[in-house]
Formats: structure tokens, C-alpha cells, sequence
């Protein structure tokens, strides 16, 4: 036996007695259940910033001549026009032209920032400013599940995905349609919906945009738990409105904006783009098209209730010019995503983009580096609300859940990296630096003993082990040890308590509505 198989083996039987405990180390870091909860980050970085004034100015210059030469079409909803007329819009039909200022007059009464309030309080946050929050996948038709099948989403999965994203450390929203629950009814699963975000997490929530008497079912709904006055003068849920981008919004999105704005809930107005079908090619032409969207749906809202919160959204992805798919993780989106959130803060509202995206079909190397590019860009652009931030797979067609448990993991490195340098006396370390001196190491001196368990982020999935380590432990890939890691969660899952009088209240709600109206399911 020559020296190197010696040394193999010995490797070998080290790596077979030290993986035991590597393996029990990490099961008790992350098996059984989740950590302690992060709050919502407060950013120490800077913004990182691709436009100076001069491109701002053009951009908003030609958003301005959008809105004025060409207009933005409210479709199919006569009172959103009549509303406009009033307020000093050219109404040609349903094409409204705005001239110039208008809308940003308009968007003076919209807040900076404001608390989204969760029914935990402890779990509310603030939206806007320096703070950044992340939910879960929104939207997806099917999942891939625990056991590697894709299919639809059932009631099931919702349950799953909002158990995960309450369990989630840096979660800190369990969302909204975290996925599309097809065995329910279309014309009733919102209200399931809505009751398994009350039910089985206490962080804030989304309502539902699908029609405008979901959007008051939602509303309603909410008032069960948080108490009319308090829903009418506080903000408790986060609703997604999406401009039919180029330049539409329909009669769907109107309504349920009008429901929400007129309750104070915030809206978070986000043209839907995938440039070069839905927004020219260039970087500039779509940052041009998305402003002026926005403006025109941000200013609705201050128009049905000043003072409503309301968020300056964008959903960019660029397509293949072959194929015609979207794509994701690339540099125009990344550049739009800068660009966009640079306007928000001059408009002096709170900004959306981002998230985990990609376009794999399954929890590869493809989805890691693709939502690995946007999730760092969306923290350095200075987003404050990230829908999409864990569990998307297939260019949103599908909620995963091991790929959900990955993400929640590289959100908890988002959050050690927005706090910055520490430049306190204890991160100098001037004081290890004198006890270790030269030639020595750092291991065993009092300033690393003191702060080693938190000097690091800790990730609870990655494997950092020797080869031999890794092999005796069952040579596991991320996918498999956060599948194993999903299934604890769920196992060891205890719901939050919620009031039985208010929980009693939901479920007549609940059985009085569906009992109103027979199924449909388109």
C-alpha cells in the first residue's frame, strides 16, 4: 500500500468519526425547526446606483411625454375615466392623457413609508426608507413537491408554503397566492386563502386582486381580526396590481385597486414587463414605459383616498429572442431593477422588485446562480418590498419547496450583509490584533471565543465539509438535505395562537359567502 492510500484511509476513518458529529452539529442548527425570527432589515449599505442626474432627467422627461402624447388606457371602467376627467386628465375614449405634472401633484399625498401591520404586532413592518422586506412566491399553477412530481397546486400546498414562510426566519411575510390552489373553486378559494394566512402564520398578508368582491372579501375578512376602525386607518395588507403592460390597466386591477385604496390598503402598482415583447428592448424605453405606468396607477390611488399607501412596483424580465421565453438573472433586468428603484425615491415612495428568480425547472445550479444575481441585485438596489423572495421555480409557473427552503437560506445572508461594517470597538478588534500579534493565529484568543458563534452567517442547508466528510454523510446534495429540512419544518410546525371568537367569526364569514354563490372553476 503506497503512502498516498494511506493517507486516503486515514482521511478516510478522521472523516468517518468527525462527519457523525458535522452531521449531528447541523441537525441540531436546523433540524426539528426554524430558528429565531429576523426582523425586518434595516439597510447600513448604500444604494448602488447605474443612472446620474442627467439620465434621470431623461427618463422622466420621456415618461412625462408618454403620459402626455400617447396616455395610458383604463379599460372597461367608466368611473375610473369620469374620476380622471374630474381631476384635469384628457379623456379620449378610454385613453387618458395627462399633462404635465399632473400626476406627480397628484402622488404628493402618497406616504414615504408606512407600517404594515401584522396581527402579531411584534411581527409588523415598516415599508419604505431603509428597510427591506421579503414574502414568498406569488402566483404559481403548480408546485414541485416533496417527492420530486410536478402537478398543481392544491389547498394543501397554500397551507404548506404559509406554515414555511411563518416558520422562515428571514421571512417576513407569508405572502399572498403563494400558489394557485386549483381543487378549490376559482370563484371561492380566496376566501381559503385568506383564512390560511390568518390562520397559520401572524405575519402581515396580501389580499386577493382577482375581482373586486374578493378584494372586499379580503377587507372584510381582515376587519374580523384587526377591528374596522383600525383596517381603516392602518395599512394590514399589501395587494398586487399589476399594470397590462404597454399602457393598460383593465377593468380586474381598476376594481380591486379602487376596494383596496378606498380601505387604506396599500397597492403595489407594478407594470408586468417582459422587455422586448411587453417594453422595448432598450434599458432606457422600458424605464420610460414603467415610470409612466406608475405614475398613472400610483396617482389613482391618491385620487380614490389621499393619504393610501401605495408602492412604485416593477416586474422585469428579459426574453429570448429565439424562443420567445423570459429569462432571468441577466444584466438589462438587473439594470432596469437600479434604474427603477432610483426613480422611486425620487417620487418619494416605497419600491418593489426582485426576488429569487429563474428560469430551471428544478432546484439546480441554473436556479441558484439565476436567483442568486437578481436576489443580491434587489438588495443593492435598495428594494423595500420583495415579492418572489423564496420558493420560485420555472419563470413563476411553479412553487418548490425544497428550491423555497434554499432561498429562505440565502435571505438570512441578505440580512447579514445589509448590516454593513461593524466599526464599533468590538469590530476594530484592535484588541485581538494586540494579544495574537505576528506569526500566531486567532483561533483561541478572547476576542474570537467571544464572538465566534455570531462572527459568521451559519448556513443551515450549505455542506462547507471535506469530501470524506461529505461522502460518509450520504454524499447529499442541497435539493435532498432541504427536502429532509422541509419535512421537519412541517412536522414540527405549531400554529400561532389566533383568538377562538375571531376564528369562529372567519369560518361563518367564510361558510356564508361560499354558500352564496355556486362553484365555478374558470
Amino acid at each position: 500500500m503506497d503512502d498516498m492510500t494511506q493517507d486516503s484511509n486515514a482521511g478516510g476513518r478522521r472523516a468517518r468519526g468527525e462527519g457523525r458529529g458535522a452531521a449531528a452539529r447541523r441537525a441540531s442548527r436546523s433540524g426539528g425547526g426554524a430558528g429565531p425570527s429576523m426582523p425586518y432589515i434595516t439597510r447600513k449599505i448604500a444604494e448602488y446606483e447605474v443612472l446620474d442626474e442627467e439620465g434621470l432627467s431623461i427618463i422622466e422627461r420621456n415618461a412625462d411625454t408618454v403620459l402626455e402624447e400617447i396616455g395610458i388606457e383604463f379599460r372597461d371602467d367608466a368611473e375610473a375615466l369620469e374620476i380622471w376627467k374630474k381631476a384635469g386628465a384628457d379623456v379620449r375614449g378610454q385613453r387618458v392623457h395627462f399633462p404635465k405634472g399632473l400626476c406627480r401633484e397628484i402622488l404628493q399625498t402618497a406616504p414615504s413609508q408606512f407600517t404594515w401591520h401584522a396581527r402579531n404586532p411584534e411581527r409588523s413592518v415598516q415599508i419604505g426608507g431603509k428597510a427591506t422586506v421579503f414574502a414568498p412566491v406569488y402566483g404559481p399553477p403548480f408546485v414541485r413537491d416533496l417527492d420530486g412530481n410536478r402537478r398543481y397546486a392544491t389547498i394543501e400546498d397554500f397551507r404548506n408554503f404559509v406554515k414555511l414562510a411563518y416558520m422562515a426566519p428571514s421571512v417576513h411575510s407569508s405572502g399572498g397566492t403563494v400558489c394557485e390552489p386549483v381543487d378549490v373553486p376559482v370563484n371561492k378559494r380566496h376566501l381559503d386563502m385568506i383564512y390560511t394566512h390568518l390562520k397559520y402564520s401572524d405575519k402581515p398578508f396580501m389580499g386577493s386582486v382577482t375581482a373586486p368582491e374578493r378584494a372586499e372579501d379580503s377587507v372584510a375578512m381582515a376587519k374580523l381580526v384587526f377591528g374596522d376602525d383600525f383596517v381603516e386607518n392602518n395599512c394590514v395588507m399589501l395587494n398586487l396590481i399589476n399594470a397590462n403592460s404597454p399602457m393598460v390597466f383593465d377593468e380586474t386591477m381598476l376594481g380591486a385597486l379602487k376596494v383596496y385604496a378606498k380601505h387604506n390598503q396599500a397597492c403595489v402598482i407594478s407594470p408586468f414587463i417582459l422587455s422586448g415583447a411587453m417594453s422595448p428592448v432598450t434599458v432606457a424605453g422600458t424605464l420610460t414605459q414603467i415610470l409612466a405606468e406608475v405614475l398613472a396607477g400610483a396617482s389613482f390611488t391618491q385620487l380614490i383616498r389621499p393619504g393610501a399607501p401605495v408602492l412604485f412596483g416593477t416586474f422585469a424580465a428579459s426574453i429570448s429572442m429565439q424562443s420567445g421565453a423570459p429569462t432571468f438573472g441577466t444584466p438589462e433586468p438587473a439594470l432596469v431593477s437600479y434604474g427603477a428603484a432610483q426613480l422611486a425615491r425620487r417620487l418619494g415612495i416605497p419600491f418593489r422588485t426582485g426576488g429569487s428568480l429563474c428560469a430551471s425547472k428544478v432546484p439546480d445550479a441554473q436556479a441558484a446562480h439565476e436567483s442568486a444575481n437578481t436576489l443580491n441585485m434587489t438588495l443593492l438596489a435598495g428594494t423595500n418590498f420583495v415579492l418572489h423572495a423564496a420558493g420560485w421555480l420555472e419563470g413563476g409557473l411553479s412553487a418548490c419547496y425544497e428550491k423555497f427552503m434554499i432561498d429562505q437560506d440565502q435571505l438570512g445572508m441578505m440580512q447579514k450583509m445589509a448590516a454593513g461594517v461593524d466599526l464599533s470597538e468590538g469590530g476594530q478588534a484592535m484588541d485581538a490584533i494586540r494579544e495574537v500579534g505576528p506569526g500566531a493565529h486567532y483561533l483561541g484568543c478572547a476576542h474570537t471565543q467571544a464572538n465566534f458563534q455570531t462572527a459568521f452567517y451559519r448556513s443551515a442547508l450549505a455542506d462547507n465539509n471535506s469530501f470524506e466528510q461529505w461522502e460518509v454523510e450520504g454524499r447529499k446534495r442541497i435539493e435532498e438535505r432541504a427536502n429532509a429540512l422541509c419535512r421537519s419544518w412541517l412536522d414540527s410546525y405549531e400554529a400561532p395562537a389566533l383568538d377562538p371568537a375571531q376564528d369562529e367569526a372567519l369560518l361563518a364569514y367564510i361558510a356564508e359567502r361560499k354558500g352564496s354563490m355556486p362553484d365555478a372553476f374558470t
